[in-house]
């Protein structure tokens, strides 16, 4: 089985590329994030017509997480167990902000695996409410996920998708251009190594070791071509899922090209 993850920074903008990848790379199931759309949007029949299951989750033209699968799409979750929402500024600052949970989780079982594709929130800055907000719906799903083994540590599960968390130096093309910043701060890397403390595996790495190996490149600045990007997205997969783990790529020439996304895709191989 071929599993990938892909946050396609809008899925109707790049419906064409999405399509003919998942025909060229033989992919069986795709983790898709920020699709930007409502669920009335989404493309689905471009994928249906190629023998695809869809569950998707998008309420607005901000975020929005999918999955794609050709191999069985059973028991769809949107969301996970308490997952946070994020209140907003109100207008009226005597006005108390409704937290809102956003389109940022769906999981489903496909092929006997249960995959999470997840779109963690960026943090904007440290001192923005937002970055709490990370911590909190990462900690919550970190919690989630160990009972989940907890109560089956047989249990096939990847939570694939785009971390927003570089957690290791290596991760990132220049670490002292992020020093006070998100995505490196150790309350994050923190957050992001409690899953592995918790028994999960990134199983891409060590098929795709760094340094210099990157998943997201700004389009500002010519960063992809400089190769000054990020390693943020990630397939973290349970133990009997990490046995299976025959090999993974990072699909770098998908970021090029008219059009593209600024994330690259992140393949692994099952047996």
């Amino acid at each position: 089985m071929r599993l990938a993850t892909w946050n396609v920074n809008s899925v109707r903008a790049r419906t064409d590329r999405v399509v003919d990848w998942l025909v060229r790379t033989d992919t069986d199931v795709l983790a898709i994030q920020e699709t930007k759309c409502r669920d009335d949007q989404f493309p689905t029949e471009r994928f249906t017509e190629l023998g695809y299951e869809v569950a998707h989750i998008g309420l607005s033209q901000w975020n929005g997480v999918a999955i794609v699968s050709r191999v069985g799409l059973e028991d769809v979750q949107v969301g996970f167990e308490g997952q946070p929402g994020f209140a907003k500024p109100a207008a009226d600052s005597l006005d108390i902000a409704t937290p809102v949970v956003e389109a940022r989780a769906i999981g489903a079982t496909c092929g006997g695996v249960r995959v999470w594709s997840l779109y963690v929130p960026n943090g904007r800055e440290l001192s923005d409410p937002h970055y709490e907000y990370k911590l909190d719906w990462l900690a919550t799903l970190r919690d989630d996920a160990a009972k989940w083994l907890a109560q089956d540590p047989g249990a096939q599960i990847a939570l694939v998708g785009d971390w927003n968390v570089a957690p290791t130096d290596e991760d990132v093309w220049d670490p002292a251009l992020f020093e006070g910043k998100t995505h490196t701060s150790q309350p994050e890397r923190d957050a992001f190594n409690a899953f592995q403390d918790a028994g999960f595996v990134d199983v891409a790495r060590p098929f795709t070791p760094g340094p210099g190996v990157y998943t997201y490149w700004d389009y500002t600045q010519l960063r992809f071509p400089k190769r000054q990007g990020m390693r943020i997205d990630f397939a973290l997969g349970s133990p009997a899922l990490a046995a299976r783990v025959s090999g993974a790529s990072i699909d770098r020439e998908e970021r090029k090209g008219k059009g593209a996304s600024d994330h690259a895709p992140v393949v692994v191989e099952l047996d």
